[in-house]
This record gives C-alpha cells, structure tokens and sequence, in this order.
C-alpha cells in the first residue's frame, strides 16, 4: 500500500461510540479516514489521532472510493448524503435497519451510480479493534464491493458474507438480536422470581443459570433440523402435550412469588396454541414445531 492509498484509505461518516471506536481501530492500523459527523466537535478528538476531518458529507465522500456509513438510522443516512456525488463510490452502510430499508437504499445507491454493501454489526464498540472478543459485522448486497476492500473492513472486526440479497445482513442481525433479547428475557423472568427470596442469592443462581442455559443449547441446531425436515416427531424426549401440561406450575408460581409472567407469558401461550390447533397431530411433537405459529 502507497502513502497516498494509506492516507485516503476510507470515508466514516458517523461518528457515535460505535463509527469513532471504528475510526480509531483504522487509525491504529495506519490508516488516515476522512470523517464527517454532523455534531463537528465529536470529530475533534480524531484528528489529534490521526484523522482528517470534512465540514460536509459531500467533502468527506469526494477523496475516497469506500464510504463507510454508520448514523442514527435509515432515514440519517438518507439526508447525509442527499445530493452527494456517489458515482463510482462503494457504500457500506453499517446503520442499523430493517432489511427492507437496505434493499431500498441498495437501489437508491445503485441509481446514484454507487455499488452498495449492508452491514449488521454484531459487537459492542468495546469489542471493536479486539479480535479475542469475537466480534463481526454481516454483510451483504455487492461480493464483488466487500472483495475488493475486505483488507480494510476486517481492521476494526471479523467480515461475515452472507449474500448478494442486500436485506439479508439486517436479517441476520435481527434475528440473533432478538434470540439475545429472548434470552435476557427468560434469565431476568429467573432472577425476578427468586429476587429478595432468603437463601436464594444472585450470586448463587448465576452459576446454575449458565450451566442450564448451556444445557439446553442443543435446542438450536434440533430447531433447525426440524425445520428443514419439517419432521417434529422423531426422537422427541420432551413432548408438547407434556410441556403444555407442566407450563401452569410456571405461571402459578410466578403469580405465588409476586412476578409479572409477562417475559415468558407469550411462549407458553404459543405452544397452548400450537397443541389445541390439532392436539392429535401435535401432543407429541417436539416444542420447536411452535415456531410454525408464529408466521402470518
């Protein structure tokens, strides 16, 4: 790499905790980004570091050929770089969204003469820059856009392709959002119910809490399987009359302790649901045939 490829490396626009952990890590790495943040003052700090700040979206975009994106929202991104040359420019959008903005603004990119890359940043900006932390970025929409500059987007964090659909990024960091939330969801639902309870501490639940939740990890790949094979029957240990069953003693017992069952509520009812729409078909199926219930 020249001097003059390590100096106009990239463009960042956005610089939030998450896009200056990301400038810094670039910075680190030799790099000199143009940054543009609409609150100018955030961008002072990297310039001492080594960054080369622009008054505009438009001034920031001009020098370099990958524009990196990371804003508020879809609709940020949009006015930033409204009426901004991107002809020849390659985008990668690491906002967060829904897949349909990305394919939305994929065609907007497109029509502006730019290749377009979505980005789903799985990480914390704490994780950004540390490689043992395990933090990546999906992306998808241009292969050919995250090829050519692969080198530099694995800087800050790990690079997932996982398709030419530009949606399909934002799917896949949604989808594992909301399985973590999930999770938050059962593990607070625990501590609420044995919260101030004499002799059950936090302390002591958090071990049994990791070991069980680990336990019960296989539940993902079973999922997946049955899915595939539509087959939710073969092997079943635990089936779903049973669950449905045994699923009262739960609300009954966070009624006794004094807790909202509202965190695991839905999933209880989902499988009621799943069992009573044919309890013939369904009594003895694995519980992942729920999942069914939940598509409109």
């Amino acid at each position: 790499m020249n001097d003059t490829t390590a100096r106009n490396s990239l463009t960042l626009l956005g610089l939030g905790d998450m896009g200056a952990a990301l400038a810094r890590t670039w910075i680190a790495a030799g790099h000199t980004p143009t940054v543009w943040n609409r609150t100018a003052s955030k961008a002072q700090a990297l310039v001492a570091e080594g960054a080369v700040a622009a008054p505009t979206p438009a001034a920031a975009v001009a020098p370099n050929t990958l524009v990196v994106v990371c804003l508020l929202d879809d609709a940020s991104v949009g006015s930033a770089l409204e009426g901004v040359d991107l002809d020849g420019k390659d985008l990668v959008n690491l906002t967060t969204g829904t897949p349909a903005e990305a394919r939305a603004r994929a065609a907007w990119a497109e029509e502006r003469g730019a290749r377009y890359v979505d980005g789903g940043i799985m990480a914390t900006p704490t994780m950004i820059g540390a490689p043992e932390a395990g933090g990546y970025v999906f992306y998808s929409g241009s292969r050919a856009a995250v090829e050519d500059h692969r080198a530099l987007l694995e800087v800050p964090v790990g690079v997932r392709f996982v398709g030419e659909d530009p949606g399909h990024a934002a799917l896949h960091d949604v989808a594992l959002l909301s399985a973590m939330y999930g999770l938050f969801a059962g593990i607070s639902h625990a501590y609420a119910l044995t919260e101030g309870e004499e002799g059950v501490a936090p302390k002591d639940l958090a071990p049994l809490l990791s070991e069980w939740l680990g336990a019960m990890g296989f539940f993902v790949g079973n999922a997946a399987e049955r899915l595939t094979s539509r087959d939710f029957t073969t092997g079943v240990v635990s089936n779903l009359a049973m669950q449905v069953a045994a699923s009262g003693t739960l609300l009954r017992t966070a009624q006794e302790q004094g807790v909202d069952a509202g965190l695991i509520s839905p999933y209880l009812e989902l499988m009621r649901r799943r069992l009573e729409a044919d309890p013939a078909a369904h009594g003895g199926e694995d519980t992942s045939g729920a999942i069914l219930m939940l598509k409109r």
